[in-house]
């Protein structure tokens, strides 16, 4: 069976209650995948306001360079409108 990810976006998409999410996110994702979602999150967050280098950010949230290069990577690829559209949902 093929996992479905429009079924889960529209699972949370439905959920309106912070504690709803809180629970479906748990029964779905292991508290390391949390961390880790959190975590790029707040990579892509400090990459696009743009006041920190790669190694500040690295420091500041104890996250690896690996994974901040790989969001910065991702972010260069992208095309303007597509940043702009990024940075509307994540600023």
């Amino acid at each position: 069976m093929r996992a479905n990810w429009d079924l889960v976006l529209e699972k949370v998409v439905g959920l309106q209650d912070h504690s709803a999410l809180v629970d479906l996110f748990e029964l779905l994702l292991t508290e390391e995948e949390r961390s880790a979602i959190a975590g790029r999150l707040t990579v892509f967050k400090a990459l696009l306001e743009g006041n920190m280098s790669q190694r500040q950010i690295a420091a500041e949230y104890e996250i690896s360079i690996a994974t901040i290069t790989r969001c910065s990577n991702y972010l260069k690829h992208m095309t303007a409108g597509q940043r702009e559209a990024i940075k509307a949902l994540i600023l």
